[in-house]
């Protein structure tokens, strides 16, 4: 992992972006699916719940939403009922709609899922319906969506295309917005359809296709294990034939292949996940790619943080956009396991656990925070820390240093070191994280981190809890737990020496 892509996730900053392409509505029908028909062998869906959510590209819009983008949408809707609500629904997320034209001689594209609930647990996708055309568009419609794509040139940093083959997407138009980019100097980023022949995209800055993709449009095979040298072949085949300055190959579990122009092939691995849905992560990655470049990445680190962006997409069921915060983390947890430290792999830097707070914050996580010295863990600590832990989803510890232990305790103290007492403390699992502290009291480190709780033991008052007013002043509280009784880390030390 490239300290130097860690380093701009810290100073990410937000960007503009045009998305091009096929919009669509993506809905989502759940229910039980219990029965058979009586006059067909085929599953009912009792239907419970129903969801509408932007896809194509406008999921793409939603994916650079969340990594801090401000987004111009350009493409077609039908004169429909679907369209005013993809229209509303990108408009209530910040994705600008203006460049959405209304065609009436066609339908919104409409991708039906009926979800049931395997063995009345787990979702799966049972049918898809899609109501859609995939003529082109008509000239005039073209040339309305090429002059707001024109339009908005000078505003942006990137373009991105996302073409599913449903009329958009047409070789003139293509040629056109990519001829106008170049004029304006932005980057072309392309995710393309399954397509024979990519002519359409010639001139591009980058594109982005899968194995199948890579394999359909240029008649070649990519190697099953992902071989740079094979699969490079593929790649450089594009990279000329298309003149673009960069192709980057996804190779689903074996990460990515990236081939500059007068580069060599560099295999860029991904993360072995669980994989529970792949959709979206085409989309997540051509927006985590664009992203990345826009923040000054050079472009192996930003097909990194695409793979990042896109293996946690397939963790989840369904397509749901991945914040920046998500990525930074899972990228910063990546760089501990590169470096070996899984005997401490829950010791963070005050920078590092903000990244991690708002990470679980994005998904709705709250945070409790407690500190001490926990020099010589004992019984009062553990039940300490287990109380502390059920006041929220994630617990955070913050131990003194070696330094200001002495200070506290006198120059017997610690007994432990501050490297160890954070190796066992990140071994407990009602510790989801450990940070260590220099100053006198954990002021500063509360100020800078929020937690939603802070938490001490019942030998305190509100009163006497330092940062209680910083956390209370931003909706949080205090919580006193109870101590069990006689246990304290004097109480071992002076056993001890009566023992002796």
């Amino acid at each position: 992992m490239s300290d130097t892509l860690l380093d701009i996730l810290d100073r990410w900053q937000p960007f503009k972006a045009l998305v091009i392409g096929d919009f669509m509505l993506d809905e989502h029908l759940y229910g039980e699916a219990e029965r058979l028909s009586a006059d067909a062998p085929v599953p009912i869906l009792h239907v419970r719940r129903r969801d509408s959510r932007p896809g194509g590209a406008a999921n793409v819009c939603l994916d650079l939403i969340a990594l801090r983008a401000s987004v111009e949408a350009i493409g077609i809707v039908g004169a429909d009922e679907f369209g005013r609500t993809l229209s509303g629904l990108l408009a209530a997320d910040g994705v600008g709609v203006s460049g959405l034209v209304e065609d009436a001689s066609r339908p919104t594209t409409v991708k039906q899922n009926l979800v049931g609930l395997a063995q009345g647990r787990h979702p799966q996708k049972m049918f898809r319906l899609d109501h859609e055309s995939r003529e082109p568009i008509a000239r005039e419609i073209e040339a309305e969506l090429l002059n707001r794509v024109i339009a908005k040139l000078s505003w942006c940093d990137v373009v991105c295309i996302e073409d599913y083959a449903k009329g958009v997407c047409s070789e003139t138009f293509c040629q056109s917005v990519i001829a106008a980019a170049k004029r304006a100097g932005k980057p072309v980023f392309v995710d393309p359809a399954k397509l024979a022949d990519y002519a359409r995209y010639r001139g591009a800055t980058t594109i982005t296709p899968n194995r199948t993709e890579a394999e359909f449009a240029t008649g070649m095979s990519t190697h099953v294990a992902a071989d740079a040298v094979h699969n490079s072949s593929v790649a450089n085949h594009l990279l000329k034939q298309l003149d673009l300055e960069c192709c980057v190959l996804t190779l689903d579990k074996h990460g990515a292949l990236l081939v500059e122009r007068g580069g060599t092939a560099v295999s860029v691995p991904t993360v072995a996940r669980q994989v529970y849905d792949v959709t979206g992560a085409g989309d997540e990655f051509l927006a985590g790619l664009a992203a990345a470049r826009a923040n000054g990445a050079c472009w192996k680190d930003a097909v990194r943080l695409a793979n990042a962006a896109a293996g946690l997409e397939v963790e989840v069921f369904g397509v749901q956009p991945i914040p920046v915060e998500k990525i930074h983390h899972s990228l910063l947890r990546l760089r501990h396991a590169e470096h070996g430290r899984t005997d401490a792999a829950k010791l963070r830097s005050v920078s590092q656990l903000q990244v991690e707070i708002a990470s679980r914050r994005k998904d709705g996580e709250k945070i409790a925070f407690t500190n001490g010295c926990f020099d010589i863990l004992h019984t009062g600590h553990i039940s300490l820390l287990q109380q502390a832990r059920a006041t929220a989803d994630a617990l955070i510890v913050a131990i003194n240093s070696d330094a200001s232990v002495r200070k506290l305790k006198g120059p017997t103290r610690p007994v432990n070191s501050e490297a160890d007492r954070a190796r066992v403390l990140s071994a407990l699992e009602c510790v989801d994280a450990v940070v260590i502290f220099g100053e006198e009291t954990p002021l500063e480190l509360i100020s800078a981190l929020l937690p939603d709780v802070l938490i001490k033991g019942g030998d305190y008052t509100r009163e006497s809890v330092v940062g209680a007013d910083v956390v209370e002043a931003r909706g949080g509280k205090v919580v006193l737990v109870p101590l069990v009784a006689g246990k304290s880390t004097t109480a071992v030390l002076n056993a001890r020496q009566i023992a002796k």
